[in-house]
Formats: C-alpha cells, structure tokens, sequence
C-alpha cells in the first residue's frame, strides 16, 4: 500500500463525513499525522478538485470534481450490464421469463430477455417494441409518468384491444396506474397475448427518474394470484437492486 495516497483517501473519507468540513488539526488527530503533512495531502487535493477550502471557516470539504466524475460514471452506466446479475437472480428464482425493458416514443422496447426453465412461447424478443397500455412493464412504466405525459401517449398511439382483457378505457387505466403506482408492482393478466401473465417492477435512474421495467412472464395457468403475490416482493427488490446500481437514492 502506498502510504501518501491511503492518507489522502483517508482524508477525503474523513471530509466527505463532515458538511461543516474539517479542519487541519481535526484531521491531523483523527489520522494520528502532523499537521505540516496533511496541510501538503490537503494542498495536492485541492490543486486537483478533489477538497476545496472555506474562505470564511478555512474548514476544508469535498470539491466538485466528485460532481464531475460522479456524471461521467453515470453516464457511462451501461443498464444491460448492470441488470444482468439481478436479472438472473429473478431467473433462478422464479424458472420463468424475464424482461428487462425501456421506453421510447410511447411505447416499450425489449432489451433483454432470459428464457427461464419452464417452456413458454410469447411474441417478445430483443429488439422488439409492444404497447404500454396493456403490458405489465408497459403500465409500470406510465404509472411513473406525469399524468399530462400519459395522457399524450394514450392519445397519440390509442388503446388497441388485444385481448378480451385489455383494458381500453382510459379512466379505468388511469386507475390502475395509480394502483401500481401506491403498491410499487403491476400485474397484466392477459391483457397483451392470451394464456400469459406478467408482473412487473420499476427501475429508477440517479435523478429518481423512471428508468425502465422488468417482468416475469409465465403461463396464467402458473402464474395464479398466490404466486403473484410470491413474486411481488422479490421483482421489487431486483427492481430495487437494478436502481441503486444506476445511482438511484430512494427517499424511503
């Protein structure tokens, strides 16, 4: 280990700690280190962005450098790559189909899919887009939309019956919205293709954005309400999981 950079680490720990910041004699005792060397690790940090000093208390807080890096990680956040694991994990657990959707123009495109153990034969693939309006990720995904948004993407691509259980009202939808929206997980009950069911949770972005969706689909005949409500707790932690993973801090 190189003793000058876990110094400087140790600092920036110690800094981040601190909204007031700290000063040099309350570093130089928590790091058991004269105050002539951390007045130099404090220097070099400040020459490069990482500490900034107060003008007023000569405390010393992280700089925004941490900003600037923190956009280009995010930004550099491929969803795939960081769903992947978690998405398996939900796999294993429940041997059904797994989605892991986005949106675009008002409707979802399939992103990933992994096949499950149980045989199963839907219309999605990689690649492909589906309505909103009567798809588990689809209405995941509007009901953490601003209504006025919902609205225009109702409007715009309709509410296509594809199904005798498809929901076409827009009122009733709207309802169902809020529902997923108060209990964190949706439910489409052959709404999109007959003899399937899905469920599904949200994923959120760094700005607590709605991000993209994932799903379990499986025959209704397996896929029955005890089930269901088997899986929900454990789709919303992946979903969770995949959140935190894009620098999502949820408020709860």
């Amino acid at each position: 280990m190189v003793k000058s950079v876990d110094r400087a680490l140790r600092i920036i720990t110690l800094v981040s700690q601190s909204k007031e910041g700290r000063g040099v004699t309350e570093l130089a005792t928590h790091l058991d280190l004269n105050k002539s060397s951390i007045y130099k690790l404090l220097t070099t940090l400040v020459s490069h962005g990482f500490i900034e000093q107060d003008i007023e208390t000569k405390k010393y807080r992280l700089g925004y450098k941490y900003l600037e890096l923190s956009a280009i990680l995010l930004e550099s956040i491929d969803l795939r790559s960081q769903a992947k694991t978690f998405l398996e994990e939900l796999e294993s657990y429940t041997n059904e189909v797994i989605h892991l959707v986005v949106f675009d123009q008002g409707e979802v495109i399939y992103i990933e899919k992994l096949e499950g153990n149980e045989t199963l034969r839907t219309h999605s693939k990689v690649g492909r887009r589906a309505s909103m309006h009567c798809t588990s990720v689809g209405k995941v995904i509007l009901a953490h939309l601003p209504e006025q948004e919902v609205s225009a993407i109702l409007n715009k691509n309709g509410m296509e019956k594809r199904t005798e259980n498809t929901i076409t009202d827009k009122e009733s939808l709207l309802t169902e919205l809020r529902k997923i929206r108060n209990q964190g997980y949706g439910v489409e009950i052959q709404e999109n293709e007959t003899g399937i069911t899905c469920i599904a949770a949200p994923i959120f972005d760094n700005r607590g954005r709605i991000a993209a969706a994932i799903s379990v689909s499986g025959p209704s005949i397996r896929m029955e309400s005890d089930r269901l409500k088997a899986i929900s707790p454990v789709i919303i932690e992946v979903g969770k999981k995949i959140s935190r993973r894009l620098g999502y801090i949820s408020p709860n």
